[in-house]
């Protein structure tokens, strides 16, 4: 099934959405499935196997009209806004948003002050 072409995503490219879209992924437990990326009971996000599309659109229905098999609908539970940041989160964890956007380092490998640490 093909996405829509006028499914673009408002944050492609956009480092905040991205780093946004990596909180989000932990938040809403995806790496309960997809093993912070590189696969578990969900398939990996870090290669260039997609079985259902890499392009925006396509993540964008997967994580809202879920798949066979396994991936729920989280479409009416998400936001929208949410939806796109982690679809750049998700491309990003298999470099397809530009390298200048994305971080080094995850968020929990980020410096802090001892106070500050979770």
């Amino acid at each position: 099934m093909g996405a829509p072409a006028a499914l673009n995503n408002p944050y492609e490219g956009n480092a905040y959405a991205i780093s946004k879209g990596q909180q989000l992924f932990e938040q809403y437990n995806c790496s309960g499935c997809h093993a912070h990326g590189g696969g578990g009971i969900g398939p990996p996000l870090m290669d260039d196997k997609w079985i259902y599309g890499s392009s925006p659109a396509q993540i964008y229905l997967t994580i809202t009209e879920g798949r066979p098999n396994g991936m729920p609908s989280f479409g009416g539970h998400i936001p929208a806004e949410q939806v796109w940041q982690l679809v750049s989160y998700v491309r990003s964890l298999s470099g397809l948003e530009p390298a200048a956007t994305v971080s080094p380092r995850s968020d929990e490998m980020q410096a802090r002050r001892a106070e500050e640490k979770k």
